[in-house]
């Protein structure tokens, strides 16, 4: 359904920097960055058959995250949610939420994690317990 997920960040080289680490421990490699037309840098991680990239906004204004929004990224265990949680932690994002961990409802088990990205994007980690 998706062919790509970009958010905006207002200090690109520390935002590179986050989502190296982070998506690291999905697999990823670092991300390519790209020149667009105007100047702006963005970058892209490709993994899984997704892509996900950074960019500083093209229409100079601030980046800005969407109060309401989430960015799930698919784990391949619990292990690997805890381990994204805390890359992100350590390269300054927000735990938020409760701890990463099993949670059960009407979907079943989940393993899930939650932070906050450097500009304020929501990620979240899941796990699909079985």
């Amino acid at each position: 359904m998706f062919s790509h997920i970009m958010v905006g960040t207002n200090d690109f080289d520390r935002a590179k920097a986050f989502y190296d680490a982070v998506l690291a421990t999905l697999g990823a490699g670092p991300g390519n960055i790209n020149e667009a037309a105007t100047g702006h840098k963005r970058a892209f991680w490709f993994h899984n058959g997704g892509i996900f990239a950074i960019s500083q906004p093209i229409n100079n204004e601030p980046a800005a995250c969407a109060n309401g929004s989430t960015i799930g990224f698919a784990c391949d265990s619990l292990e690997q949610v805890q381990a994204f949680h805390d890359a992100a932690v350590a390269a300054g994002g927000t735990s938020i939420e409760d701890a990463p961990g099993p949670r059960t409802g009407a979907m079943g088990t989940l393993n899930l994690g939650y932070v906050l990205d450097l500009d304020g994007h929501k990620l979240c980690m899941l796990h699909r317990a079985g």
